[in-house]
Order: C-alpha cells, then structure tokens, then sequence
C-alpha cells in the first residue's frame, strides 16, 4: 500500500515515519526545500525521542521518501494524508489556508481515484470545505473523478508521539462511504492486532472529538490550578486534594496535577478554535472561556508570588528558570509559560539565567540573547535571587540542594510543577513557594 503525507511538522513527520515502520510505502511531502533536503540526509527538524533512528531507518529501506512535488507520486498512492499546520487566525478561528491549499493541488494533479484525510485539527465542517475545493478544480480542468474524504484526528503526545501512534488507546475515523472505510481499515489493521480499537464515526463527529478531547483535558488542568489557588487561600494541600478526589473512579488521576498554565502546539489553539466555531454558530462556551481565563493567569503565577516575596520589586534581581518547553521530552514553546516568566521579569528589571535540557536553541531562536543561556542546572542557579521550576524534566527531580544553597544569592525557590518536598527544602536552608501547598 502507498499512501503520502503532506506537511512535515510534527504530526505529519510521525505519522508517516509510523507508517512506514510497519511496512507501509510512505512518501512525505512538503514545500520546504530545504526541509526536505535535511531529512534525506537524515536531519530531523524536531526533537521527538526515537524519531531520528525511526526516520533514518525507513528511509534507508527505502518505505519512507521525501520530496516538494506531489506530482511525483500522486499517481501512485491510494491514500492522501493532509497535515499542515492550522495556525489561529487573529479571532481564534483555526486557519485553514494551508488545508484549502492542498486540497485544491490535489484537485489540479488527480488522475485517478484517492482518498483525502484530513490529520490536521480542524474545525467541524472543513471537510465539507475540502471536498467542494477539490471538485472546484476538478470543474475547472473538465474532469469528474471519483475521490472520499475522511477526517483522521491525531492524539499524540509531545515526548510519547511514537507510542502512541503505535499503540493507539483509539483511532478515529470519520467517513461516509464504505470505499473510504474499508481503505482505512486496511491502513490501520497492523496497528490492532491484539484490539479492534477503531471507532468509525461521521466526518463532523469525527472533527469535533479531537477538540472536544483537548478541550475536555484543559479543562481539567484549569480546574485543577484553581483548586490550587484556593487551596493556597484557605490552607488546604492540593496534592491531597488531587488524591482525594482521583480516588474517585468516575474522575480518575489523569491531568489533575496544577502547575504554572498549560502550553504547547494543541491545548491553547484548540481551546481558541472551539471557542470561535461555537460563537460563528451563535453559542458562548462559557466553561471553555474561563479555562482560557484562568490557564493565562496560571502563566504569571510564580512571579506574582516571586513579586510579593520581594515587597513588590524585583529590580535588580536575578532569577534562574529551570525548564523552557511547555512540557518535558519535546523542545516544544510554543505557548510555553516560560515565555510569559521572561517577559515579565525582564520588563520589571530582572535579569534571567535560564537551562533547559533540550529547548535552548529554540528558545534563542525566539527571543535572541535577553537571557543568559547556561550550560547545566547548577550553572543556571548561581548568584541567583530566586530559583523558578517551570518544566518537570527528569534531571530537576533530585538536585544537590546543598550545592544549590551555596551557588545562590537568595535560596528561594519557585515550585510551578509541585514536585519537592517543603520539608526537605525548608531544612537546607531555603525559603519553598508551591501551587496549593
């Protein structure tokens, strides 16, 4: 079976590499020349742990190929994949500009059947939009060839995308023809052998599950930071909150954790876009707006409490963030409260010490040298007023606290992720702020 994804970013990359691996003829396409040179050569534009020897070890075997013509290969395939990116547009509204396109360059090349599935996030109705843009080209060329769409949501996770992929809790289809449903049968048989996990749906239900589900998990991690927040107020310890009611098996443990606001590439576009499609239809998402409300709050947080510590001024002072990304395992900031900490402090004259074990670069890439970059952790904290944990990584777990103390200025730490023990840090010698605790 031959299929091409178009769009190499995060999910298109996956996906196809994923494909491949299970034995699948995969070309990737993509208008980025020099992208695309890049991953012949096996050079992996993100970072997603195990992808780079996926990558090289399909390509080399010939089941995963790259290049910026469609042309090439369209005869070819059964299966279109398209993943591009839909950036939120200045409404909120997803931007479909991307998707449109391919769906109208499909239409210009098509000589035969194929299959068109949109992995992208988008809003219900797109897929209505996607086929009237391929037959529009279609009339345009006086041809009429038969064609499905089907909507495929994605549910990876940054740091664990292969898998999931690979071992999907489900995969949802949305079709409405018995041709597209069988093709995408065959495509995902090799993926659940051991379950039958694939749930077929219409394609607006297909479209609307994916916002729905991390809609749903923002939602939690809001509602979970503002129990923190009151906990904080009225004495209360949030992770025995957490406990207590993730003991309760109709709510469960899964994304009950506070910490400093929620990032990333997903949650705050996804949560923006239904927001949007709902106000197009005339209806207020009430609940979802005040999980937007209370997730940028949670962003500035650690330097409110940093600002009340220090009697209202942080001049002067300098402040170590340990963690750039959203979230650990990815060099992902889109989004990332990190980026809301510099801001702030450098405008109240701060200066930032930073470390990350893996997003440095990405964060130099956006905002250039405002911080100083430092080589490992301990780095990081010297001469420091206040320490901030902003990203959980592995490495910040257990630290030399006694290091630490020495290294530092002021021994004040910021916990945005809840995951030290006051006890243990209160007895070394320094001054512990939490989420609810």
């Amino acid at each position: 079976m031959k299929i091409a994804i178009i769009g190499t970013g995060y999910v298109g990359l996956v996906t196809g590499t994923c494909f491949a691996d299970m034995g699948i003829s995969v070309t990737c396409v993509d208008v980025d020349a020099d992208k695309i040179n890049r991953l012949k050569r096996g050079e992996i534009p993100i970072y997603e742990p195990g992808l780079e020897d996926m990558v090289t070890r399909n390509h080399n075997s010939g089941r995963l190929d790259f290049t910026t013509d469609l042309s090439e290969v369209i005869d070819d395939v059964e299966v279109i994949f398209s993943a591009v990116g839909t950036p939120p547009d200045e409404d909120g509204s997803a931007d479909l500009g991307y998707v449109l396109d391919v769906a109208r360059q499909i239409g210009s090349l098509m000589e035969k059947y194929v299959l068109v599935v949109t992995k992208s996030t988008v809003p219900v109705g797109t897929a209505v939009k996607v086929r009237e843009a391929i037959l529009e080209e279609q009339r345009r060329r006086g041809v009429k060839i038969d064609f499905d769409v089907a909507s495929n949501p994605e549910f990876l996770k940054e740091g664990a995308a292969i898998k999931d992929f690979m071992s999907p809790d489900r995969v949802v289809v949305g079709v409405d023809s018995p041709r597209a449903r069988k093709i995408m049968q065959k495509l995902y048989r090799p993926f659940l052998l051991s379950s039958d996990r694939m749930l077929f749906t219409d394609i607006p239900s297909a479209e609307m599950i994916k916002y729905a589900a991390n809609a749903m998990l923002a939602t939690r991690i809001s509602f979970m930071n503002d129990i923190a927040n009151l906990c904080d107020m009225v004495g209360a310890n949030v992770n025995m909150v957490r406990k207590g009611i993730g003991a309760d098996h109709r709510i469960g443990t899964k994304f009950l954790y506070p910490g400093c606001g929620y990032g990333g590439s997903c949650f705050p576009k996804d949560v923006k876009a239904i927001i949007r499609t709902a106000a197009q239809h005339g209806y207020d998402m009430r609940v979802l707006r005040a999980v937007e409300e209370v997730n940028e709050s949670q962003k500035s947080l650690l330097f409110k409490k940093l600002l009340k510590h220090y009697g209202g001024s942080v001049e002067g002072k300098a402040v170590t963030l340990w963690g750039l990304a959203f979230k650990p395992e990815t060099d992902d900031m889109r989004e990332a409260p990190a980026l809301v900490l510099i801001d702030l402090l450098l405008r109240h004259g701060a200066t930032v010490r930073v470390y990350d074990p893996i997003a440095m670069q990405e964060c130099r890439r956006r905002i250039g040298d405002t911080v100083t970059y430092c080589p490992n952790m301990y780095e990081a904290a010297l001469d420091s007023d206040a320490l901030m944990l902003v990203t959980e990584w592995k490495e910040f777990r257990v630290p030399s606290w006694n290091v630490i103390h020495k290294s530092m200025r002021t021994p004040v730490v910021f916990d945005g992720r809840n995951i030290y023990d006051r006890t243990e840090l209160e007895s070394d010698g320094f001054t512990y702020y939490a989420l609810g605790k």
